[in-house]
C-alpha cells in the first residue's frame, strides 16, 4: 500500500458489507449498501486497537470489466485520527485511493477495464491519481487495465453505460 499509513490503515475484502461499511454509506448517498458484489474496506486501527471502517468502495464483476461505485471515506473517523496520522493520510492522497487500488490489484488483471461514476467534484481531483480517465460520457470514468484497440474501448465504456447509475 504506502508506508506510511501502513501501520494504521488496513485495506481489505469483507463478505458482509452492510454490516461494516452500511451506515457510511448511507450518510453518503441516502441509500442502502448494495449487499452483493465485492466490498472493501479501509479500516483505521485506533490506538486502542479498533479497527473501525474509515472508507469504502463496491467493486461489480461484470464479465470483462468491473465497476466501482459507492466510494465514500467518514470524515468523523479522519478527524478522530491523532495529527500526524491525518498528515500521512493526505500525504496519501486519500483512503479512496487505498481501496481503489486493493480492487486494481484483486480484480484488475483479469479485466479489460473498470469503471466508475463520479460527479463529485473532490473525487474527480482525486481519481486521476489511480489512472482513472474520462470516457466522454458525463460522469463515467475508466482505468484501462489493459491496451485496447478504439473500437473495443467504445463497446466497454456502452456497456458500463448501460449500468449507470452504479
Amino acid at each position: 500500500m504506502h508506508d506510511a499509513i501502513d501501520d494504521f490503515i488496513l485495506v481489505t475484502e469483507v463478505d458482509r458489507g452492510p454490516a461494516f461499511a452500511g451506515a457510511l454509506f448511507e450518510r453518503k448517498y441516502k441509500a442502502v449498501l448494495p449487499d452483493f458484489g465485492h466490498h472493501v474496506v479501509a479500516f483505521w486501527k485506533r490506538g486502542d486497537g479498533a479497527f473501525v471502517p474509515a472508507s469504502y468502495v463496491h467493486f461489480t464483476d461484470c464479465g470483462d470489466i468491473h465497476l466501482a461505485g459507492g466510494a465514500c471515506t467518514d470524515g468523523e473517523v479522519l478527524r478522530a485520527m491523532p495529527e500526524a496520522q491525518r498528515a500521512a493520510v493526505e500525504a496519501y492522497g486519500a483512503l479512496m485511493l487505498a481501496t481503489l487500488r486493493y480492487g486494481f490489484e484483486r480484480w484488475g488483471p483479469g479485466r479489460d477495464a473498470i469503471f466508475t461514476c463520479c460527479g463529485d467534484a473532490r473525487a474527480l481531483e482525486t481519481t486521476p491519481k489511480v489512472g482513472f480517465e474520462q470516457t466522454g460520457v458525463d460522469y463515467l470514468l475508466v482505468r484501462w487495465m489493459r491496451e485496447l484497440p478504439a473500437r473495443r474501448r467504445a463497446e466497454l465504456v456502452a456497456k458500463a453505460k448501460s449500468f449507470m447509475p452504479f
